[in-house]
Parts: structure tokens; sequence; C-alpha cells
């Protein structure tokens, strides 16, 4: 009995020992972990990184030392390797189909980061959602809508669908459409609307100078379409500016909207 009970406390005090052990690596690991990705974070080699490679490599420098902490946990416990690699091994199947999801993200984070349809900054139509690209991670990409909501999309879903970057091209062009009255002089309409559009500053006369032309209309009404150059960062200022501009240009110089058909009841 004696001998039991020694035994007993023997185990208990080896493996009371190797828990504390492990929790001592894992906290000063974490702490260790945190460090080093702040020095990588603050590093002059990331600063000269593209922000969207500096996201992913900050990811997946965090995720693998943490991978290296739970392996050094594992030996410092007893367990060994081998038995760790067999569970793996065995289980590889069912977690494997557990993590379908989440490995397409993994995937489709490094196809991103190889291929770069866009980058942190740009904004983009993907995925039925749009806004600026805040961030990139390993199974996610983060975007801000215009009205300052965060919509978060799996990489996944990203490299399957149709992703619209309209921030690649220096320049954009804002299409216009607008209705008026058919029996309005075509070629002083269209001379108002080129006029607003050349005295806008920020509407330029490259790739094309401005366009206005009737595009289409019916039995009541005429349809005018004007489009207009100016760079990416002023396509929303120039799209506002040049809607209320020509209305108003329009209406001073007295061009008639639309024609209303008016059914007696």
């Amino acid at each position: 009995m004696e001998n039991l009970l020694a035994n007993l406390t023997s185990l208990a005090v080896g493996v009371g020992g190797k828990l504390v052990l492990a929790l001592l690596i894992f906290i000063i690991g974490r702490m260790i972990i945190n460090r080093i990705v702040g020095l990588f974070e603050r590093g002059k080699m990331m600063d000269k990184m593209d922000p969207t490679v500096k996201t992913f490599m900050l990811n997946f420098i965090k995720i693998g030392l943490n991978i290296v902490l739970v392996i050094s946990i594992i030996g410092v416990l007893g367990v060994p390797m081998a038995s760790v690699v067999a569970v793996l091994a065995s289980a590889g199947l069912a977690v494997g189909m557990a993590l379908q999801g989440a490995l397409s993200n993994l995937a489709g984070g490094i196809m991103l980061l190889v291929f770069r349809p866009f980058n942190v900054g740009d904004y983009i139509v993907a995925a039925g959602d749009e806004g600026i690209v805040k961030e990139i991670t390993l199974f996610y990409t983060v975007l801000t809508t215009t009205d300052n909501k965060k919509v978060t999309i799996p990489n996944g879903s990203l490299m399957n669908a149709n992703v619209t970057n309209c921030s690649s091209e220096e320049f954009r062009r804002v299409d216009l459409t607008f209705g008026l009255g058919k029996g309005n002089d075509i070629e002083k309409v269209r001379g108002v609307m080129l006029d607003v559009m050349q005295k806008h500053p920020l509407v330029l006369d490259h790739p094309d100078v401005p366009f206005a032309r009737v595009s289409g209309g019916t039995n009541e009404a005429m349809e005018f379409t004007t489009r207009a150059w100016c760079k990416s960062a002023d396509y929303w200022t120039v799209y506002f500016d040049l809607c209320g501009q020509i209305t108003n240009a329009l209406g001073e110089a007295g061009v008639a909207g639309p024609a209303v058909k008016v059914i007696n009841g």
C-alpha cells in the first residue's frame, strides 16, 4: 500500500510538474509571439511591403509561430510525436471534410496574394457586395462600404466570383442619361451639356473629350447620354456634380423636361 501511494505521489508530482511547465511555456510563448509579430509589424522591411502582402505575411507568421508553440507544449507533456502524427493521420479525412470551407478560404487567400486582382485601399464590387478593401487575411477579405459598414467576405467566395476593381485604372468614365421633352432643339441641348462638362475642373479631355448625344427615346421624350472622363479618385464627385449642374443648366436654358401623358379617369 505504501509503495502504491509513493508511486501515485511520484506520478502526480511528475504530471503536475509537466503541466506547470507546459502552462509557463504557453504564457511565455504567447508573450514572445506577440513581441516577434510586433517587431515584424514595426520593422523597416514591412514598411516597404505592399499593404496587402504585409497583412498576409503577418497572419502567416503568427499562425506559424503558434503551431511551433503547440508542438513544443506537446513535447514537454511527454506525448510521443509518432503517436500525435498517427492520430492526426487517422483523423485527417474527418478533419479535412470539417475544414473544407476553411481550407477553401485559405487557398483563396493564397491565390489572391499571388494573382492580386485587388489591393488594400481599392474599391471593388464582388460577391454581391462593394466597398473599399481594408484588410486581406488568410481566410477573409474585409470591406468598408460607403456608409461605413464592415463586410467580411470569405476568400474562397471571392476567387469564384466576378470581381470588378474600380480603382485599378487611373481614369474612369462617368456615364449619365437624361430624359428631355421631344420638342427640344437637339443641338442646343447638346451644347448646354458639353459646356457644363468642359467647364468642370475635374473633367479631363483624355482618354477622350466629353460626349453628349441622343441615345434613344419614346413618343413623348428624348433620351440623352453624356460621357465624361476623370481620375478614378474623383469619380463620385464628378458624377454628382454633373447630375446637378447639367440639370440646372438645362433649366436655365429653357429646355423642357419629358412630356407627361395624362390619362383622364
